[in-house]
């Protein structure tokens, strides 16, 4: 029998060969927005580790929108060849499908790189900022500008200039980035967004620039290409975001007609995610996913196969995208599937000798790895019941 982690999932016309997700992750590398060599070893090599799906890094749609000097961008021409060069390896070399992540950093661009010291303001040469509302995201932080409908209708401009580019690249899905504290996620959140005109106020006004957008890039993204957005379902501050609210936030996306929904938490302000054990954003796409009867992905914290195996199995997301996970071992969907005795995933023909390769790899089974993190029963509170798997939600086009 075929571990659910290895069975195919569909939206529109892309079908995806298993349910492994690379997450975006932030590298801080590129020039000017421009990826380089790192960023095709660095996409590539989780491409021939095996998952079925493979994201950029937050990539920005205008220079002034990045996190950093050295984020990823697609606002230029010379950015479209230079991502083509990506896709087509990954298309040319692998049965994975690559997406790309489109956001806007907001209030939490000119700063520092992570390993300089993350969310800490430029010592010089930092360029202009802008909000909701014109609140810094620490107290000596730029205060950004509060954004006029002119620049409201700007971004939207820029999400659509991207997703051209997008296409023009060859990328099989995009993803909007309306979470974690970035342009659009602080127009959601009653946290960052003060205003009192159509955007504010309101879940409904705070949706509306979200809404826009993603009504924008579906008119200009191909029909058979699936679009995901990410939102932070909890904020984990009061006054924020609630999973009440998030699950509103995904009807209204759903009727949009958004194709999944990537379902994180937190970054809104400043102050860390709480430390939870186990997979504690997990529930929150579960309970969307029961009652919005919406797919989703769940990201963070997978320790072992056999989570990715229960979460798909009990219908608790279509996907489960993994980040460090996959920075400490690229290929760790191959050592998944040989740990689980699964023959289906062949190696790349370059690679093939390694399937005679003795694999120190060993998998307890999954009551022993799984004792001590938290299960579905003891989170009722925010699930209700046990989600059921969706129907059609796997193998079909829809």
């Amino acid at each position: 029998m075929t571990p659910p982690m290895f069975t195919p999932f569909s939206l529109r016309g892309l079908t995806v060969p298993n349910r492994v997700a690379v997450s975006p992750m932030c590298m801080y590398s590129a020039e000017d927005g421009t990826p380089n060599d790192f960023h095709l070893v660095h996409l590539g090599g989780f491409a021939m580790g095996g998952a079925g799906l493979v994201f950029t890094e937050m990539t920005d749609v205008d220079r002034e929108g990045r996190i950093t000097d050295g984020c990823a961008g697609i606002y230029k021409p010379a950015h479209v060849p230079a991502w083509r060069r990506i896709v087509d390896f990954v298309h040319n070399t692998t049965a994975a499908k690559i997406g790309i992540q489109l956001s806007h950093a907001g209030r939490k661009g000119s700063t520092k790189k992570m390993w300089e010291a993350s969310n800490e303001p430029r010592d010089d040469g930092n360029w202009p900022l802008v909000a909701p509302s014109p609140l810094p995201l620490l107290p000596h932080s730029q205060t950004p500008r509060e954004m006029t409908k002119a620049d409201i209708a700007q971004l939207r401009d820029d999400f659509v200039r991207a997703a051209r580019m997008a296409d023009e690249a060859g990328f099989d899905i995009i993803e909007l980035h309306f979470a974690h504290g970035y342009l659009v996620s602080s127009f959601i959140s009653p946290l960052t967004n003060h205003r009192t005109d159509e955007y504010g106020g309101s879940l409904i006004n705070r949706m509306q620039i979200a809404i826009e957008i993603f009504h924008a890039v579906r008119a200009v993204w191909p029909d058979r290409k699936p679009i995901s957005v990410r939102i932070s379902a909890v904020d984990w501050i009061d006054g924020g975001t609630t999973i009440d609210d998030a699950v509103e936030i995904a009807r209204l996306l759903k009727k949009a007609g958004i194709d999944i929904l990537d379902v994180s938490t937190g970054s809104v302000t400043a102050e860390p995610r709480p430390r939870l054990p186990g997979l504690f954003q997990t529930p929150f796409s579960a309970r969307i996913r029961r009652e919005v009867g919406v797919p989703t992905i769940t990201v963070g914290a997978f320790a072992s196969p056999h989570e990715m195996n229960r979460v798909v199995d009990n219908g608790e997301a279509d996907l489960c995208m993994m980040a460090r996970g996959h920075l400490y071992d690229p290929f760790y969907t191959r050592h998944a599937a040989r740990a689980l005795g699964y023959k289906g995933l062949p190696w790349p023909k370059q690679y093939i000798a390694a399937d005679m390769f003795t694999s120190p790899w060993t998998l307890p089974p999954p009551a022993t790895h799984d004792r001590g993190r938290p299960q579905l029963d003891d989170r009722r509170e925010v699930l209700g019941p046990t989600p059921q798997t969706l129907v059609g939600s796997q193998d079909n086009g829809s």
